[in-house]
């Protein structure tokens, strides 16, 4: 599959456990569900210019939901954790840290 760097990651995820990862030089990013980790790592690569070290990938799976009486699930997505090779860094998220 050839894909675009900018099409696989979809967007950087910023939540209070994807910003503790940060102070250990991890990066949490959504990304397209088809994207395999050599793609994610040479996306990252290219996109943010830094080394990746090892990406690891979760897929999340859709929880039930409601609205009213109206049920139904939640959509699924694939997330990435890419650690970064010691003193690489990505100016991105330097304001989102805690």
């Amino acid at each position: 599959m050839i894909a675009l760097a900018h099409d696989i990651i979809v967007r950087p995820i910023i939540t209070e456990k994807s910003s503790r990862l940060m102070a250990l030089n991890k990066y949490t990013f959504e990304v397209m569900p088809a994207a395999n980790k050599i793609e994610i790592r040479r996306a990252v690569e290219e996109v943010f210019k830094v080394k990746v070290s090892s990406v690891h990938t979760i897929k999340v799976h859709p929880k039930p939901k409601r609205m009213g009486r109206f049920s139904g699930y939640s959509r699924s997505w694939k997330k990435a954790v890419v650690t970064l090779l010691p003193g690489e860094r990505i100016e991105f998220f330097d304001g989102a840290g805690i």
